[in-house]
This record gives C-alpha cells, sequence and structure tokens, in this order.
C-alpha cells in the first residue's frame, strides 16, 4: 500500500522490484528488451518477450507532463498550449473531481485529503492509460499543492520504464492569483479558495528535481512561451542522455 506520509525518492534512484514493467506498456514499435529474465509486471506476472527479439534496445521515452500549481497561475491555458503545440492528449484535472468535490469548492469548502486521494489516483491512471494507447505523452492538469499529493503521480514511472514524469510548477504572488481568479466568470473556484489553497501550498523543494519552476507574473505570452521552450529543452535533455 502506497503511505501518503512517507515521500517517494525523486533522485531517480529506484529499487529493482519497483522498477520492473510488463512489455506491454512500452510505446509502439519500441523494441521490448532481451534478459536473461523476463520482466514481470506490477501483478507480479512475467511478461512474454518476442522470439524474434535479439540484443538489448533502449526505450523510446514517453513523458508526463503535469502543469500544477494554486488557482489563478493558468495552469489550464498553459496546458492547452504545450498539448497543441506538441500535438499531445490533454487531460484537465478539474474534470475528473467526482460530484461531491466540486460541490464542497463550489460552496467555499475546501478539499481535505480524504477527498484528492482517489481523484489523484485516477489522474495518475488516466495518463498511464493515455500512453498506453500509443501516445507519446500526455499533459496534465492538477494542483497538485503539496508534496504527498505530487508523490501519488511519481508512482507512474514505476511501472514503465520508459515513462518520464515532469512537474511544470506555476507560481506568482497570492494578491496576483485573487485579482486574475476574480475576473472569472461562471468558474466555481471562487477568489477565496486561492487563500485556502495558499495556505496549504507546499512548493516544491530544491529535492524534487522533476519540477520545472515558472513565474507568471508576467504577460500570459511571455508564460506559454517560457513554459514550451522549458518543455522542448528538457525533451531534448532526455533524448541525450
Amino acid at each position: 500500500m502506497l503511505s501518503y506520509d512517507n515521500p517517494i525518492s525523486v533522485n531517480g534512484k529506484h529499487s529493482s522490484a519497483a522498477m520492473a514493467v510488463t512489455l506491454s506498456t512500452m510505446a509502439p514499435n519500441t523494441k521490448p528488451v532481451s534478459t536473461t529474465a523476463l520482466p514481470v509486471t506490477s501483478n507480479n506476472t512475467v511478461a512474454k518477450a518476442s522470439n524474434q527479439t535479439h540484443g538489448l534496445s533502449a526505450p523510446r521515452h514517453r513523458h508526463i507532463w503535469l502543469v500544477t500549481g494554486p488557482a489563478g497561475c493558468g495552469k489550464s491555458t498553459v496546458a492547452k498550449h504545450l498539448s497543441t503545440s506538441l500535438n499531445l492528449p490533454y487531460i484537465e484535472g478539474d474534470e475528473f473531481h467526482p460530484p461531491a468535490n466540486i460541490e464542497k469548492m463550489s460552496n467555499g469548502i475546501p478539499l481535505t485529503d480524504a477527498d484528492r486521494w482517489d481523484w489523484l489516483t485516477i489522474l495518475r491512471e488516466e495518463s498511464l492509460r493515455q500512453l498506453a494507447s500509443g501516445a507519446e505523452g500526455v499533459v496534465l492538469t492538477c494542483s497538485a499543492l503539496k508534496r504527498k499529493y505530487r508523490d501519488v503521480i511519481r508512482v507512474a514511472p514505476y511501472y514503465s520504464h520508459d515513462v518520464v514524469l515532469h512537474f511544470i510548477y506555476l507560481h506568482a504572488p497570492e494578491d496576483v492569483l485573487l485579482e486574475r481568479v476574480g475576473l472569472r466568470q461562471n468558474h466555481y473556484m471562487g477568489a477565496n479558495m486561492v487563500h485556502s489553497q495558499f495556505s496549504i501550498l507546499e512548493p516544491p523543494t530544491e529535492e524534487e528535481k522533476d519540477v520545472i519552476s515558472l513565474d507568471v507574473s508576467g504577460s500570459m505570452e511571455e508564460v506559454l512561451r517560457d513554459a514550451l521552450d522549458n518543455v522542448l529543452k528538457k525533451i531534448d535533455e532526455t533524448t541525450t542522455n
């Protein structure tokens, strides 16, 4: 069982058990790895290797780009821009909240940890489902305000060694975000929710090496340009390493 009170290591070191994956989750056209021992899936079943497999082949990386940050930071706008620019499927995290969560937020009632666990797990599994369906990557939005929330999503690469997870953390002073949320119309996330989110916000630390941090105080044009530039840079780094 995953413990939400013990952050998962993000320094790239995983146990051999955690890194074992099934060949069925590999990207299309990726040649399976031929090894002495067959890979084991997360369900402890042995994956069948192709009889025509010879030698070793490095898998092609697939990326989960999780755009995160408190209300008003522009998560949806940035995520849609990345999705369109990179031609990747887009998952709007808010659309996966159960009705009970939406009702609470509409009434200005902050969500508890218990309200979020199933939601976070659904977002992680939906991202992996999109990748398993053949997507090169996926763009996901989720506030992920606490370290332990982010750690729920960090489980994803443990089951597919070719999946790389990146957080794009959007941040700005609270008064800037309050003003932006105040201009919204017909959105259940009211301005009063911004303060409640800041009260529990745990900004990513230097230890969280999978985070791209972007100040969104400037114009949206600048934010979109910076976000795409940073993503393209990470893709290059992943490809050459």
